[in-house]
């Protein structure tokens, strides 16, 4: 999904408004830390437009359907997070694209699987195929892309049954906080 200009490795590089995931309420989370990030749709959505090769602003608005308003927020809290990158193209007038970053680049499963997802449970008919070009590989051809989750310690495919979890956070367990953990917030 990426275009070749995105795909130059870069170091990755925390950021001070990387949202702590014990910070947020409720159990402590990646997830929830991830979607303080990319959890509105214009955000996601920006993000595809951008692994499909449209950097500039006004196609990302047009194939999005956002409103100007509300695109240039996610874009620049997006930028703010590390997640893209604004180059300029043009300096007169000064006019800029946007570049997913390393860490923009490691959404391509999650975009991925929201694609596999929607095809097989929300859309009729897919709008779109992604197609692997593998490379190295003369005896592949180009074909559809047919992911899976592939565990990289052992190779073996994951399917959610193999799966458990391991509660690292101190005071919580698989049902929530312990005895002594923290306060649950209160009802409102």
């Amino acid at each position: 999904m990426t275009q070749p200009t995105d795909a130059q490795p870069t170091d990755a590089q925390p950021t001070e408004s990387r949202p702590a995931a014990a910070a947020l309420p409720g159990r402590p989370c990646s997830i929830a830390a991830a979607l303080q990030i990319l959890g509105e749709k214009w955000a996601l959505l920006a993000v595809r437009e951008i692994f499909y090769g449209n950097h500039r602003f006004d196609r990302i608005v047009r194939n999005t359907g956002a409103p100007r308003d509300r695109l240039t927020a996610r874009l620049r809290a997006l930028e703010e997070a590390g997640v893209v990158e604004r180059r300029a193209y043009s300096e007169r007038p000064p006019r800029y694209e946007y570049h997913l970053t390393e860490a923009g680049r490691d959404l391509a499963p999650l975009t991925q699987a929201l694609l596999a997802w929607g095809d097989r449970w929300v859309s009729s008919e897919p709008p779109v195929v992604l197609r692997h070009h593998p490379t190295g590989h003369p005896d592949h051809p180009d074909h559809p892309l047919d992911a899976a989750w592939t565990c990289r310690t052992c190779g073996a495919e994951v399917h959610s049954p193999d799966v458990s979890l391991e509660i690292l956070s101190p005071g919580w367990d698989h049902q929530g906080p312990t005895a002594s953990g923290p306060e649950p917030a209160p009802d409102r």
